[in-house]
Formats: structure tokens, sequence, C-alpha cells
């Protein structure tokens, strides 16, 4: 809004009695210490002539305000079986895993910034309902494995806010709880998150994620196997082992044709066709082979949906890369516009990492107009959205993103 309004001349008095608002009311708006209504975004859009963009940033956010709203008063925390006494039947650990499973599709349209609470609460209170109750041993079992979902559940959200110290004790404790259940492959993938937390920091990953395959692969289903090895072939790539990365794309891609009549579990849900073609444009990128990845990202983004917001947020910012390397410097910033416009107000500090990484590289090319008016975009969005990190959670080296 700030930024349309002052590339038209309008002051917020102007804007205010073209708009029919009070000049203080636009200020704490445009200052987001106030939330628009969609009436408001309607009337300020056609006022500063937006297209539709404005209405459009203002239904978003309405959407994922009500939706954390909405899953917070959904909460009835595990621990509450226990009022009715300590014996936990046999059914208890599904009921738990279904929740779970509801829960963990908040992760398709919010930040981990915004969930990493209410999975943290789950956590703690299935923890204090193996600690508290009685139950069988097979019970016992199942709810190891359900607190092993939940610890990676907990982590990536903590991953993907930024808390890098937090996110690598719950990867520990997801491990340590999946080998009790003996559930090799839950226990292989919380390997394959160390790894990518590893990699993120600047560590070495490849013999986690080796480890992580081997480790999973001898009772693993199909999804599962595709998952670990799409993984592995990303460490490749960011390593710079482009013979390496393309065998375990292949090996992913021939896992999702596999027929198994297990069914996958649900942790690997969103493992599809769609996430096979990201990964080998992600992996064709950072390998800088543009003619490779641009086909590949330009046709699966064009299938994959806006709501997805922060993932397409970053897959939009691989493209960009892939377009800086292919010398097609406007097409790369205007795919960053649009990476700019999508992570606005997502609730990660992934987008953000991405799109500075990506200005770093432009450097050389700042001269041009299209960069200027980039960079002049993501300052303004950043420095709105900039929130410090502890210094526990400080990475140890500049991350590469996922």
């Amino acid at each position: 809004m700030r930024r349309l309004r002052t590339e038209r001349g309008m002051s917020l008095r102007e804007l205010a009695r073209i708009a029919f608002y009070g000049k203080s009311y636009l200020h704490e708006l445009e200052t987001e210490a106030k939330q628009p209504t969609q009436q408001a975004a309607r009337r300020i859009d056609d006022a500063l002539g937006a297209g539709g963009e404005l209405a459009a940033l203002a239904t978003a956010g309405i959407r994922r305000r009500e939706m954390i709203a909405r899953a917070g008063m959904a909460v009835a925390l595990p621990q509450t079986i226990l009022d009715y006494g300590r014996w936990i039947g046999s059914e208890v650990p599904q009921q738990i895993s279904d929740r779970t499973a509801r829960l963990r599709r908040l992760d398709d349209y919010l930040g981990g910034a915004d969930t990493y609470k209410m999975y943290s609460a789950e956590l703690d209170s299935t923890v204090n309902l193996i600690q508290q109750g009685s139950y069988a041993g097979s019970t016992g079992q199942a709810l190891l494995s359900v607190c092993a979902e939940q610890a990676q559940m907990a982590g990536w959200a903590a991953f993907d806010a930024g808390r890098y110290g937090d996110a690598e004790r719950l990867y520990r404790t997801s491990l340590t709880a999946a080998r009790d259940a003996d559930d090799l492959p839950l226990a292989g993938n919380a390997m394959a998150f160390l790894a990518y937390q590893d990699l993120t920091l600047g560590q070495p990953a490849t013999q986690t994620i080796t480890a992580a395959c081997e480790t999973a692969d001898p009772t693993a289903t199909p999804g599962v196997r595709a998952l670990l090895h799409m993984r592995r072939a990303w460490i490749h790539a960011v390593n710079k082992q482009p013979d390496d990365a393309e065998r375990h794309l292949d090996i992913g891609v021939t896992c999702l044709a596999e027929q198994d009549e297990r069914p996958d579990p649900d942790w690997v849900y969103w493992v599809d066709q769609q996430e096979a073609e990201i990964m080998t444009g992600r992996c064709w990128t950072v390998l800088r082979r543009p003619l490779r990845a641009i086909p590949v990202l330009e046709s699966v983004l064009s299938r994959y949906d806006d709501t997805h917001a922060r993932d397409k947020a970053l897959y939009l910012s691989w493209l960009a890369d892939a377009f800086l390397d292919a010398n097609e410097v406007e097409q790369c910033c205007a795919t960053a516009e649009k990476a700019v416009r999508l992570s606005a107000g997502v609730a990660s500090v992934r987008p953000r990492q991405r799109i500075e990484e990506l200005l770093a590289r432009l450097d050389p090319h700042g001269a041009l107009p299209c960069v200027a008016e980039l960079r002049e975009s993501v300052i303004a969005q950043l420095a709105r959205q900039r929130t410090p990190a502890s210094s526990a959670d400080t990475p140890r080296s500049q991350p590469q993103s996922e």
C-alpha cells in the first residue's frame, strides 16, 4: 500500500479523501498496527488503481488468521484422556495419529512461526500421556511412533521459523522415539531432517542422509523411499555432485511408480509426481544447469496453487535463480517479484533467506531498472517482516535455504 501510494505521489491525506477513510486509520494499515477488512482493502485498492493486488493480499491474510484461530480453538490436547483414568486403550494411538494428520495439513498454508507452539503443545501432551498413563506394550509402542511423528512436525516448524537449536533438539527426540518404537522408516526420516539441518547450517550432511536411506529401506513403503532419495539428491546437488544427484532423483521417481499393497504413512502424504518435478528443477538450478531447470520449474509452477504461498514463493525463487544463470535478468526479476508478493505475511524465514541470497547475486546487475525496482520492493517488505533470531538459534554460517 505504501509503495503504491508513494509511486503515485499521493499523500495519506489525499488517499483518505479518495478512499473515504481517516488518515490515522490508513497510517495504522501501512504500519501494520491494524489489519484491513476486505471492504477497506477493496476501496483502497480502487483508490490506488492496484488492479486487485491489495484486495487479494488482504483476503489471504484474513484467511490465514482465521485458519490459525480455528486450529487453536480445535485443539483438545491428548492429555485430557488422563482425566478419565490412567489406563490408555489400544484405540488411543490411532485417535492421536488422526489428530496429528489433521494438524499436519496446516503446514500447507501456514509458516512455522504460526504452527510451532501448537505442534510443540501436542508433542508435550503425548509425552505426558506416555509418562503418566498405563497401557499394554503394543499400545506403548504405537504411542512412541506418534510421539516421533509429532516431534518431527514440531522440529520442522521450528526449522521453518529459524529456531535451529529447537529444531535439532526435536529431531533428535524424534529419532530416539522412533528407534524405541522400532519404526525404522520414521527413524530414517528423522535422520533425513537432521541432514537437512546440517546442510542449512553449512555442515557435512552426506553421511547422515546416506544412513537415513539405509536405515529406512528394509521396511519402507515406496513413498517413504521416494522422499528420502529425493532429499539425498538435493544434498548431492548442493555439494556439486551431479551424477549422484541425478541417480537419486531417478530412484525417487522410480519409487513413486512402484505398486505396493501397504499404504504410505501419512507423513509422506505430500510426496507425489509434482514434488518430484519440483525437486528435479531445484537440483538442476543449484547445479547451474538452467536449460534443464527452467522448463521443469515453469511447467510445475503453472499448476501450483497460490494458496501454498510459502512453498510457491520458495520454488519461484529457484526459478528466478535459473533465469539469472541463463542471463535473463529481466525474467529473473519478474519471477522474484512474484515470490516477494506471495511471501508477504508468511510466517517463515526461508523465503526471506532465499530472496536475500538472490539479491546478492543480482549485485553485478544493480544498474538495471528491474533490479533497482526489485531491490526497493524487497527492502520495503523485509523491513516489515524481519524478526531477529535469538543467539541460541543463530546459524553457525550462512544458510543454504531449502
